[in-house]
């Protein structure tokens, strides 16, 4: 949204403030990193000392672009395209990481793509598309990163509220993030026993360019502007400082949940 980050009722909400180095040596990887919430992501990571690998599927410009802002605060960065849905895509990922540098402490699954139709109009491909980008490629992702991860790794999924409520013309894309907070929960007990926490994060409506994949009659636009109960609408900042937090070591006893990042949003009824 033009004029972003801004002053909400006189509230800067800006943040000045240098993140603490609580990440400085890790090595993480975020899907969809180029933009929006994933871009964002990488920044705070970046910014509290971790090394970023950018994962992309085709905006070979976003992602350089993305990697040259995070270089230019000082931010060791890189970019891999690969096709998170696609199997074999996965594999060599993982297999980039591994001969660049050996290991890998963070994975943030935060790349997402569906096709916005209601049930009745959606074929098999689209549901094929959806859930191999949300669900499945996080799972496979996971545990081939989960290869690479000493103990103490982190692995964060990233859902909306849209997997236990039910939004306009969201089916595939919201069956897709209920699969990813089931995929969390067993993964964390899975994982857990090499160290490795797993969570997701739960974002409400962000002002990004995904919220223009929402048909204009649903009015999703407007509920991403609005004030939430908070006192103001979410930032993509709110959701990756969340993220950050649940790397470091302060959150080695959350497991397995779903944190929602909303502002209060989804307390309303409407």
């Amino acid at each position: 949204m033009a004029g972003w980050p801004f002053s909400a009722e006189g509230i800067d909400v800006t943040d000045s403030t240098t993140p603490d180095q609580n990440l400085a040596g890790k090595i993480a990887l975020v899907t969809g990193g180029s933009r929006g919430i994933g871009k964002a992501i990488a920044l705070e990571l970046g910014q509290r000392g971790a090394t970023v690998v950018i994962n992309y599927l085709k905006n070979h410009t976003a992602a350089q672009d993305a990697v040259e802002e995070l270089e230019a605060l000082g931010i060791t960065a890189s970019r891999i395209k690969a096709h998170i849905g696609d199997e074999a895509a996965v594999e060599s990922l993982v297999g980039k990481i591994e001969d660049q540098f050996g290991r890998l402490d963070i994975l943030i699954n935060n790349a997402a793509s569906g096709v916005m139709l209601p049930a009745a109009e959606l074929s098999a491909k689209h549901w094929d598309w959806t859930m191999n980008i949300n669900a499945r490629g996080p799972w496979m992702l996971s545990v081939a990163a989960a290869r690479l991860m000493p103990a103490g790794g982190r692995i964060i999924n990233l859902s909306s509220p849209g997997s236990t409520r039910v939004l306009p013309s969201y089916f595939a894309v919201g069956v897709s993030k209920a699969a990813i907070e089931a995929v969390t929960r067993y993964l964390a007990l899975e994982l857990g026993e090499k160290g490795i926490a797993v969570n997701t994060v739960s974002a409400g409506f962000v002002m990004t360019d995904a919220i223009d994949a929402f048909p204009d009659e649903l009015g999703v636009k407007d509920i991403a502007s609005r004030a939430t109960p908070a006192g103001r609408p979410i930032l993509p900042t709110d959701v990756s400082k969340v993220v950050a937090m649940l790397c470091g070591a302060d959150a080695e006893m959350i497991r397995g949940q779903v944190v929602m990042v909303d502002g209060g949003e989804t307390l309303r009824h409407a």
